[in-house]
């Protein structure tokens, strides 16, 4: 059984990935592993002819705990590691990734209200 955390962050990868659809960005894949790297890309999505590697981040509203944003919980050692991620989420897709020029990271912040929709959105471009 999932735990709470697990339904808040798959909620909120949810609602990032439809919004950031809304924005017109292409949602290419959710929830990516690799065969070379431990840890999962919550978002890969392409926007205009930049392929974006999404970190999706959850809060209840009201949580006394962690950072004072969401956004804040992706701190150096995370960034390393969805570099990590990237390059190696590229070498296993070579010659399947959709055309591209650059890419970039976002990080998203949702904090989510008792009612299960969200009461702050983020949206960090180029985020490191």
């Amino acid at each position: 059984m999932p735990t709470a955390r697990k339904l808040l962050g798959d909620s909120a990868e949810t609602m990032a990935a439809a919004r950031l659809s809304r924005s017109g960005m292409r949602i290419l894949a959710r929830n990516q592993r690799t065969s070379e790297v431990a840890g999962e890309i919550d978002l890969i999505a392409l926007d205009g002819r930049e392929l974006v590697f999404v970190e999706v981040k959850a809060q209840r509203a009201g949580n006394l705990a962690g950072p004072e944003r969401p956004v804040l919980a992706v701190g150096r050692q995370k960034q390393r590691k969805l570099r990590a991620l990237a390059i190696a989420w590229l070498r296993d897709h070579d010659g399947f990734v959709p055309r591209h020029s650059s890419f970039r990271f976002d990080v998203v912040g949702v904090r989510i209200g008792r009612d299960g929709e969200p009461t702050e959105w983020e949206h960090i471009r180029h985020a490191f």
